[in-house]
């Protein structure tokens, strides 16, 4: 197998897509391609990126909470289709439909149905609706102008519903942070705890935290192997050891949605645990359960937690065989496994120093999955 046409996309996207990037792939269980490129001072073109370099996973974040859950799935403390309620009272009761805000154009609005006359019971929506985003739930909501980490945690569980539970299938920030919470309740623990006990801790994954300053002896010094982020309009600063997602910054950095920092090793070390059935952590029938179709709209198909393949030929995993499944970051970062070549790729970036157009990662991401199917099947 040779990588370099999978490097020489790597390198075409520096300085234009995003200035840093690290990018592993597993074939076989064995490491096939390892490599840090690009400069965390991109305009100096100084201080270059590592393997140990940190970035920001955004909703990749997202992969390791629901690992977390389904531990607890199969030790018995929780259903997948037990009612959130069980385990959140609050989210009860019967919700209006409604737009929600679009995180992407300030001052607009997304309807997905018809708002006013629909009434949703938030108390029938259940962890299995959660995990395949058809619950109903908005896909986002502005918790970072609530005053404090408390009122964004009750904006969350309390806000209305964007269309009928089951209906359609809308990506969910929310449902997520619902469950980060639901995590926290089921094991009396704060979320970076039971995601470091449960998940990072047994897979050995030194590297996968979060609030990575918290954990630095000197923060300063930390944040220089971090990869940075956006200069962010909310908090006026560039961001480089800090989510750049403003709600998982609102609830303290710990979120079900985004939070976590990590390194490509680490990362596909993670994807490798699920492409072998799921040891140490899950057992095959549950890996099995989580990666199979449970809902689809249109080109959208997905499992528990994980997005599946796509027919649409610019989606991420399109490249890869039906079997695959994966996960993407806002931040530029994806995790995808496809079982039929024994195919782990995780690419770390931090395109939104750029900012938040995602034209050139979404292509980036599709010409590195080419690139990288066409070097495994040689």
């Amino acid at each position: 197998m040779h990588f370099s046409a999978v490097e020489a996309v790597i390198r075409g996207a520096l300085g234009t897509v995003f200035p840093a990037a690290q990018v592993e792939v597993r074939v076989g269980g064995r490491i096939a391609l390892s490599g840090a490129y690009g400069w965390l001072d991109p305009e100096a073109q100084q201080r270059p990126t590592r393997p140990d370099t940190l970035f920001d996973l955004a909703s990749v974040t997202k992969l390791f909470v629901v690992t977390a859950f389904m531990t607890l799935v199969e030790e018995g403390a929780v259903g997948l289709d037990q009612p959130v309620r069980t385990v959140l009272p609050a989210f009860d009761g019967l919700r209006r439909v409604l737009p929600y805000e679009d995180p992407l154009k300030p001052g607009s609005e997304v309807a997905i149905a018809p708002a006013g006359a629909l009434q949703v019971d938030a108390g029938r929506v259940t962890f299995r609706n959660l995990l395949v985003h058809n619950a109903g739930l908005p896909a986002w909501r502005p918790l970072f102008r609530q005053p404090d980490a408390e009122a964004a945690r009750a904006l969350a569980v309390g806000t209305h519903f964007a269309y009928a539970t089951g209906s359609h299938v809308v990506y969910s920030d929310i449902g997520l942070i619902l469950l980060g919470m639901a995590v926290e309740r089921l094991t009396g623990l704060s979320l970076d705890q039971a995601v470091a006990q449960r998940v990072t801790r047994p897979l050995g994954l030194a590297h996968t935290q979060y609030l990575p300053m918290a954990s630095s002896p000197l923060p300063a010094e930390g944040a220089r192997n971090v990869a940075p982020t956006e200069l962010c309009a909310w908090r006026r600063r560039r961001l480089v050891g800090e989510v750049h997602d403003e709600n998982a910054a609102a609830l303290g950095g710990v979120a079900g949605h985004a939070g976590l920092f990590s390194t490509a090793s680490d990362l596909a070390a993670f994807g490798q645990m699920y492409l072998e059935g799921g040891r140490p952590l899950l057992r095959p029938a549950t890996v099995a359960e989580m990666t199979r179709l449970q809902a689809e709209e249109g080109s959208t198909r997905r499992g528990l937690g994980f997005a599946l393949w796509s027919p649409d030929p610019e989606a991420s995993g399109n490249p890869f065989s039906q079997r695959a499944f994966g996960h993407t970051g806002f931040t530029g970062t994806a995790l995808w496994v496809d079982p039929e070549r024994e195919l782990v790729v995780a690419s770390l970036t931090n395109r939104v120093y750029y900012g938040r157009d995602a034209s050139g990662i979404l292509a980036f991401r599709v010409a590195l999955h080419r690139a990288v199917v066409a070097a495994v099947d040689g």
